[in-house]
């Protein structure tokens, strides 16, 4: 189903790779107009370059969704909008509470949860005013459930998730959905790698003898499916996860 009219925008934070440049990819296959945001100003350009080419609508905007001027800044170019991705976010480190480094905790927390409550804020006017605006929060199976080394990370998307949750309470009966997708394991080019400060040991243990975890198109397919489900239907929450993997502490590896 492709929006319309043409005029339809969709805003992606985290538009620089993984979830965020495929969602990109697959919206404005889908024929919106899509805004790319992200700190990393080439990457954007990039794929802004790559889906012109391919003969869609797409502009980069590099944004760093924890400065709230900025975010107000970048909010003020709209009228309207039609779909936020609150796609920004990722994780650092995996170590114990006792021993977690504080610095970690707060920039996760800033990235996913402010990060989030910002642009969410600064443009919750703007999806009211085309009549038909839906919001996605991008959680995690982590903002479902604990597990051992993950508490920061734990913490983060149970906050995304609860801000999505109480964000849909708040505004029911106004034209704006709020679909929270948490996909479980997602083997992407850097998360695993950011989270460990680039040891390419410790990240490619994560997946190790996973025959098929997620990818990113898996992700963003989900998100585009959502998205365009007829405008009185609201996927409140789609908890995906590969096959092999049944909870988050329970995985199929073989080894």
């Amino acid at each position: 189903m492709a929006p319309a009219p043409a005029s339809r925008i969709a805003v992606v934070t985290g538009a620089s790779g993984g979830i965020g440049a495929a969602t990109a990819r697959q919206l404005a296959e889908a024929g919106y107009r899509v805004v790319l945001t992200a700190r990393r100003k080439d990457r954007i350009e990039a794929l802004a370059e790559e889906l012109t080419k391919a003969g869609h609508s797409a502009t980069a905007y590099p944004l760093d969704v924890t400065d709230r001027t900025a975010v107000d800044e970048f909010a003020s170019a709209f009228t309207s909008i039609a779909v936020l991705v609150n796609n920004a976010g990722g994780a650092l480190g995996a170590d114990p509470v006792a021993t977690a480094d504080p610095e970690h905790w707060r920039t996760m927390y800033e990235t996913n949860v402010i990060g989030t409550l910002h642009v969410t804020q600064a443009l919750l006017p703007k999806l009211e005013a085309s009549g038909d605006g839906t919001i996605v929060v991008l959680s995690s199976t982590a903002g479902h459930g604990t597990y051992e080394g993950g508490g920061g990370y734990v913490a983060a998307k149970h906050g995304e998730h609860v801000l999505a949750e109480t964000l849909r309470l708040e505004i029911v009966g106004r034209p704006v959905r709020v679909i929270e997708i948490a996909p479980g394991m997602v083997k992407t080019d850097e998360f695993a790698l950011t989270r460990f400060g680039g040891d390419t040991a410790k990240a490619s243990k994560v997946y190790e003898g996973v025959a098929e975890p997620l990818t990113a198109d898996d992700v963003a397919d989900t998100i585009a499916w959502a998205v365009t489900r007829p405008s009185h239907v609201n996927v409140d929450l789609l908890v995906l996860r590969p096959r092999a993997q049944a909870s988050n502490t329970k995985v199929h590896r073989e080894l």
